[in-house]
């Protein structure tokens, strides 16, 4: 008796270690002045259940966190939701001779990585303070169903990085500064409702879709704007073969180049490059002198690119940061 009074309290002594084990925080709030869980957001990543079966939020109360932020593959299932868009800002000064790590420095560079699916962030800034100085990331994204809303991402060059040829990544009501290819990589990236906003003459994209996707970059009633000294903007130029970019029911500033498009020096990259334009409105966006590789999208092609199409396999805009679904969730 006494013994299988033991081995029931060990038992119960177990359960009760395994269910504190299992319990984590699903609320944590980050703030410089020390009036929340910790003082800097890479701490409370730090801190954060791998894999969790529950959302978890991260809140960041307005402030400035010079910190190189990296988010790995097993966060899954992380928000991270500032207070206010402008004065919630992440920020480091990275770049290529800075980091100095041979040929590809430039991956090194980020402010913001993020390797984790299913996240989210809002009320953000995102910046790489370097300056004009080369490729110097300010968000690299390699995570599938991420989704960023209400955010800026500030730069000059390579400002963003999409990146992970399977990943598919939604920016809604963002705003992107840049100079040279801000705007890059393999992922299938859509920005709705985003002003996309040029520091120099340039180009904005620079695209390395693999061939076997439908959708590259995708550009939905955006604004491409940018200062008064900026002339000549191409939208974008292939930085592998088949690198595909499309801007529809977009307004295009003055500043866009009258060619549009524009190859990547010595190579015939023009010929597998999907290049993409309808219903774009403004100065930039008269199609007379376009490069005559160009797409011009018919109405029925227009109609492919919506955001359930975009985001394949499924996806719901109206359910927030829980927006993706995933076909066998449908099926079931």
């Amino acid at each position: 008796m006494e013994r299988f009074k033991l081995l029931s309290l060990l038992f119960l002594i177990l359960f009760i270690f395994q269910e504190a084990n299992a319990s984590y925080d699903t609320q944590i709030t980050v703030a410089k002045d020390g009036s929340g869980d910790y003082m800097t957001l890479q701490e409370a990543i730090y801190d954060t259940k791998a894999f969790p079966d529950r959302r978890i939020t991260i809140y960041v109360k307005k402030g400035t966190y010079k910190e190189k932020v990296n988010i790995p593959a097993f966060n899954t299932h992380l928000s991270i939701i500032g207070e206010d868009p402008e004065k919630t800002i992440i920020t480091w000064d990275d770049h290529f001779k800075k980091i100095d790590k041979g040929r590809n420095s430039t991956f090194y560079t980020y402010t913001m990585k993020v390797d984790a699916n299913d996240f989210y962030a809002e009320n953000l800034t995102i910046r790489n303070t370097a300056g004009d100085v080369g490729q110097a990331v300010a968000l690299h994204l390699t995570g599938d169903r991420v989704v960023f809303r209400n955010c800026r991402i500030l730069g000059h060059q390579d400002t963003f990085y999409g990146a992970g040829e399977s990943s598919r990544q939604y920016f809604s009501q963002c705003y992107f500064e840049g100079t040279t290819d801000f705007i890059f990589g393999d992922a299938t990236v859509l920005f709705e409702d985003c002003e996309i906003r040029s520091l120099a003459n340039s180009y904005i994209t620079a695209a390395s879709t693999p061939a076997w996707k439908d959708f590259g970059f995708v550009f939905l009633d955006c604004r491409l704007t940018a200062g008064d000294a900026v002339k000549k903007v191409f939208l974008g130029r292939p930085w592998r073969d088949y690198a595909r970019v499309a801007f529809l029911n977009c307004y295009m500033g003055n500043h866009i180049h009258p060619q549009g498009w524009a190859n990547w020096k010595d190579t015939d990259r023009d010929q597998t490059a999907e290049f993409s334009e309808y219903g774009n409105t403004g100065p930039g966006s008269n199609q007379s002198s376009r490069v005559g590789w160009m797409h011009q999208l018919t109405d029925e092609q227009a109609q492919q690119y919506k955001i359930e199409t975009i985001l394949a396999p499924v996806c719901n805009k109206e359910a927030g940061h829980e927006m993706w679904i995933s076909r066998r969730a449908e099926s079931e």
